[in-house]
């Protein structure tokens, strides 16, 4: 495999940063916001995201964590060995933004949004990623996003976080011996 870093720290850091004030500036009314990361790694993105709306506006906003394996619709491939849910108010009424680490099918944004509605009936979900890598299957797009990071399907963009994996970086590992990369790929990833 042939490994690649797209973001370092600092790109993911300046990327949460914004998307924190895009946050703040499309919800005037924080107040019935709660923040939801998709465990594992939106969980601790989410988290870094109300720290910085409290840093930079004094907002403090509520933040729970997701554990979607029970409305996977691969579950036989991805079972769940325990659900992970922790959300510290009600949904109900509330603005939801939900945080993931990577967009890609869009799956895992339809289980977490079946999840939410299981809870009770949110006034709107917005959706909140660090990377979007393209190749939908449903009709889902994100609402703030780090970084758009074309990618083919062979490829895959992995995002590593201080908190479940040491360090903070996306890379992109493409398997060594497939396809030539052409001249445009080449240029994407660089």
């Amino acid at each position: 495999m042939t490994e690649k870093i797209i973001m370092t720290s600092e790109d993911i850091r300046r990327s949460l940063a914004r998307i924190s004030h895009e946050i703040i500036e499309r919800n005037k009314n924080t107040e019935d916001m709660i923040i939801i990361g998709l465990r594992t790694r939106g969980y601790p993105l989410a988290k870094r995201l109300a720290a910085n709306m409290e840093k930079f506006e004094g907002i403090v906003v509520p933040v729970g964590a997701l554990d979607i394996g029970p409305y996977r619709d691969d579950l036989t491939v991805h079972p769940s060995p325990t659900h992970l849910t922790h959300i510290p108010v009600n949904v109900e009424g509330k603005s939801v933004i939900l945080v993931d680490d990577v967009l890609y099918t869009g799956r895992s944004t339809r289980a977490a949004m079946d999840a939410l509605i299981d809870m009770g009936r949110p006034r709107s979900i917005q959706l909140a990623v660090l990377v979007d890598r393209g190749h939908r299957e449903l009709p889902i797009r994100a609402d703030y996003v780090g970084r758009n990071i074309p990618s083919s399907r062979d490829e895959e963009v992995q995002v590593r976080t201080a908190e479940t994996d040491g360090i903070d970086e996306v890379i992109i590992t493409k398997p060594n011996g497939s396809s030539v990369i052409r001249r445009d790929e080449r240029e994407r990833i660089e």
